[in-house]
């Protein structure tokens, strides 16, 4: 599965690339993406595990970037 989420309060390029490595250690990550001029994170993940991934995928946003929020609909 894949699916693109918006990042609010996003506020550096390095930090966006900080989370995008966080995430990539992440068991069952097939791929990801962030995006600071976008303020988007794509995220692609096995079907059974999604959920799971991105739960961990936000608290690795958190840990980086306090203020930026994962907007999950």
């Amino acid at each position: 599965m894949k699916k693109t989420f918006t990042l609010i309060d996003l506020d550096c390029a390095h930090c966006a690339a900080r989370m995008e490595e966080g995430i990539r250690r992440i068991k069952g990550v097939a791929d990801v993406s962030v995006s600071f001029l976008t303020q988007k994170l794509t995220l692609e993940a096995d079907d059974a595990l999604f959920e799971k991934v991105l739960k961990q995928a936000v608290k690795v946003c958190r840990k980086i970037e306090p203020d930026c929020t994962v907007v999950i609909e």
